[in-house]
């Protein structure tokens, strides 16, 4: 007799090692297929995360193009105004283009607001400041209604300027689109 129990002792110990090694071989599996789950669902979040950035980076720089392009329209409008204005031919066509370029301008300036870096907007702030000055002083030269200290030399020394904040600008919209080494 103790060696029919021991047999099935034997029997049911093979048995349970049969058993116990295909359930520790489905764990196995599951906590592996579990991890390449949990792998791909954080890659998929980091693809996510990568293609939103590149998204609102790509966002920003079509904006930049556009206010940069704005700016510099508006410079040269202002700086032809000038010259125009120097030589006494300011013709009402050149007046709606000073108009038009500050329109369009300010327009661009205001869709920026929503999508600017502080570093760009603080930029863009004195780029437009200095614009509205020059535009202002051309406008009163233009209609004899000027300030004591404002010439059209001077409205030039602001258009300098004006150029100066627009490089600044410039450099900081390329920085915070990854373009150009950060100072």
């Amino acid at each position: 007799m103790n060696n029919s129990i021991s047999e099935i002792v034997v029997a049911v110990m093979g048995i349970g090692g049969t058993l116990s090694s295909a359930l520790l071989t489905q764990r196995s599996a599951n906590r592996l297929r579990l991890r390449e789950l949990e792998d791909a669902s954080r890659q998929r979040i980091e693809d996510r995360e990568h293609a939103t950035r590149e998204s609102r980076i790509e966002a920003r720089r079509v904006c930049y193009a556009s206010l940069n392009a704005a700016a510099l329209d508006y410079l040269t409008v202002l700086s032809n105004f000038s010259y125009a204005l120097e030589a006494g031919n300011v013709t009402d066509e050149i007046r709606s283009e000073i108009d038009q370029a500050r329109r369009d301008h300010r327009a661009r300036h205001a869709d920026a607001q929503m999508i600017l870096s502080n570093a760009v907007m603080a930029a863009a702030d004195k780029v437009s400041k200095t614009a509205g000055q020059v535009y202002g002083v051309l406008k009163r030269l233009d209609s004899g209604n000027t300030h004591p200290e404002e010439s059209i030399e001077a409205a030039r020394a602001s258009i300098r300027e004006f150029w100066d904040h627009l490089w600044v600008m410039r450099r900081e919209m390329r920085k915070d689109v990854g373009i150009g080494a950060p100072d």
